[in-house]
Formats: C-alpha cells, structure tokens, sequence
C-alpha cells in the first residue's frame, strides 16, 4: 500500500487543545529539538547562488509547502520550516477566541471507488463514506475541527514569532476568516472579515490569505457559494490593506460559469491577487455499522481532505490556469489537495499551479518536503 506510515505531526488521538499545548509530535518534534537551525533543507541559501524564483514577489526556494490546517501555531510553522516546507500557512486565525468541534476530530475515512477519489456531491458521498482509526495508504482523513481560534490576544505575538523563524527564501502565510453567528447581519459580517484582516496585518504580515470555505459552516453555508458576497468582502478588506497581496481559499466549484464569475468580482476588481484551491470535499461519514461516524449534532457530514481529492484539486486548477490563460486576468494559484508525493506536486506544477501544499500527507510524512525537492 505504499510507504508505512510514521508518527503524525498532530496526534489524532488527542484533542485540538492538547496538541495545540503539546505538539508537534514524531520527527516534526524532533526537528524542533536540535539545536542549530541550519539543519534545514536549506538548497537555496548558499552564498553566490542565483537569485530565488518569485511567488507574488516574495522569494520561494521551493513553491511546496503546508496549508491552513495542520500548523497551529509556532511551534509547528517552525518545525515544518526547519524540515524543508518553504510555504506554511499558519493555521486560519479569527477576531475572537473559537471553539474547536468536539473530538474526535479526525479519522481514517475510506473511498469505495476504484482510485480512491471522490468528487463533489457525488452518490458515494451523499450515502456516507466507512470513517475510522484505520489509518492506511492511500490517506484521506476528515476535517471537522469547525476552524478553532485563540484569541487575538494569543495569536498575533505567535503568529510574529513564525513570520521571524522563517528562513531565506520561506514564506508564513497568515490565513483568516470572519466569524459567522446566528444574530449577526451582512454589514457585521463582512466587518468582521475587515477586523480580522486588520488584526493580522498588525502582526507585520506582507500577505494574507482568506478562507472563504471552511467545510463545517453546512450544506449551503460555505461563503464561497456566493461569489457576490465573496467579492463584497474582499473589496472591503483591500480597502484595509492596501497593497498588500491578497488570496482566498475556495471549496470545489463544480460549476464553470459559476467560478468565472467568482474570479470576476475578485481579480477582476483588483481586491484578489492569488486563488488557493481546494480547501475540502464535503461528505456524510458512516461507521461499519451504518451510523454517524463524528458524534454530536450537525456532524454527520464533515469536510475530507488527503488524497481521495487529489482529483478534484487537480481538476480545479486546470480550470483556473485556464481562465487565466485567456489572457483576461493574472493572478497566482496555489494548488491544494491530495498531494502525496513528488509525481502528485509536478502534476499540480504542469497544469498550471504556481505552488503547491499538501495538509494530511506532510502531517504523516516529514520528509516529503526533501523527497520533493530532490
């Protein structure tokens, strides 16, 4: 089944606040422990080497690195940093304190397909997908944290620590998003996406990245299905900004016109300068015996990540390069989504994404950034 699978940087078997207290683990941990920092994979730092290639104007030794998700807080940005990952994205931040889901939070989930891969609302995800402890290769797992936050007052001093630890030619990519609650009107929340983003750019950061589809909002609630509202958004938070670059996350847009016109009214207006695509595959989890996998209420679907969406990320960034190919718009894409090894990222790279994460395999494989890069 492929390469055995070693300690996770974030224990599964533990909860969110654990591991935020206590990871990373296995040899992410390891990494933090030795002493010299120059025990990175640092190719690109030799003196006299030619200048480093450029992703929106910020020098990248190699465009690969780890989403939002998996990197809580510093400690994990270093340690991903040290092992090579030259684009982190620190975990999506919020301008309040969050709760996480209740844990589990994360399982093993298994696709019935031949390949392994699932797509958007398709029967086999709407019937529910086997979710369990039985982590195996291929690796795909659940997302159902509900997208956690410290409160400011925790995450800003951290969040300038691991723009600091980064090494020449690595990239901290601060990600955020406003907080959607049941009494709150439209003006509210798109002011909450701008206090957010004001509360980031407080850290020094000289990019930003916002998730517009975290896979537990429900069915119908990703801000991503309403490009209008994405676009209302981000014009606001440009207007914060300024010329600081800035990119979203979106889900699997499986409609053409629809994705046109979500690039329309975000690089097409300037607010937008980079689409990082796909965030997850949203599916109902079952046990063996038929039953709601992820206990509680509002938990029977959560978003899947690894490589059952390899396909599904593959296919967006096609038609991303796509639209921009015609020559209407430039913007950078960074490709996400069942990367799992050196074939998975120059797939990613030849179909037109100028960078590349991978969230479940890094958590597994610490040393994917270096097999990549060699």
């Amino acid at each position: 089944m492929g390469r055995r699978l070693e300690t996770p940087m974030y224990d599964v078997n533990l909860s969110y606040e654990e591991n935020y207290r206590r990871g990373p683990f296995g040899a992410y941990a390891q990494a933090l422990q030795r002493e010299d920092s120059n025990d990175r994979v640092l190719a690109g730092n030799r003196e006299g080497e030619s200048k480093l290639p450029s992703f929106l104007g910020f020098e990248v030794r190699k465009p690969f690195g780890i989403p939002a998700g998996p990197l809580l807080n510093s400690h994990f940005t270093d340690a991903a940093f040290r092992l090579g990952f030259d684009m982190c994205t620190y975990k999506t931040v919020r301008s309040r304190a969050w709760a996480c889901n209740p844990f589990p939070n994360v399982l093993a989930v298994h696709a019935k397909t031949p390949t392994g891969f699932i797509s958007a609302g398709s029967p086999e995800t709407e019937a529910g997908l086997i979710a369990d402890t039985r982590y195996e290769q291929p690796l795909s797992i659940s997302n159902s944290f509900g997208v956690p936050s410290q409160d400011p007052d925790v995450w800003q001093p951290d969040m300038q620590l691991a723009m600091e630890h980064s090494g020449k030619g690595q990239l901290l990519i601060p990600s955020f998003q406003g907080s959607r609650t049941s009494d709150m009107s439209t003006a509210e929340y798109v002011d909450d996406h701008v206090t957010a983003a004001k509360l980031v750019m407080e850290t020094g950061a000289k990019l930003l990245e916002m998730n517009t589809s975290c896979p537990n909002e429900g069915p119908g609630r990703l801000l991503c299905d309403n490009p209008d509202l994405v676009g209302e958004i981000c014009e606001s938070v440009k207007n914060e900004i300024g010329d600081v670059p800035l990119m979203i996350k979106l889900a699997y847009v499986p409609d053409d016109d629809t994705l046109k016109h979500m690039i329309d009214v975000t690089v097409g207006r300037g607010s937008v300068q980079g689409i990082v695509a796909i965030n997850t595959i949203s599916a109902r989890l079952v046990d063996a015996q038929g039953r709601q996998a992820l206990p509680g209420a509002g938990r029977d679907r959560s978003g899947v990540c690894g490589h059952a969406i390899l396909q599904a990320g593959l296919e967006m960034v096609v038609r991303l390069s796509s639209i921009r190919r015609r020559g209407e718009y430039d913007f950078s894409i960074i490709g996400v989504g069942g990367v799992s090894d050196a074939g998975d990222y120059e797939r990613y790279r030849s179909n037109g994404a100028d960078a590349v994460q991978a969230a479940t395999a890094s958590m597994w494989n610490s040393k994917l950034a270096a097999e990549i890069s060699r």
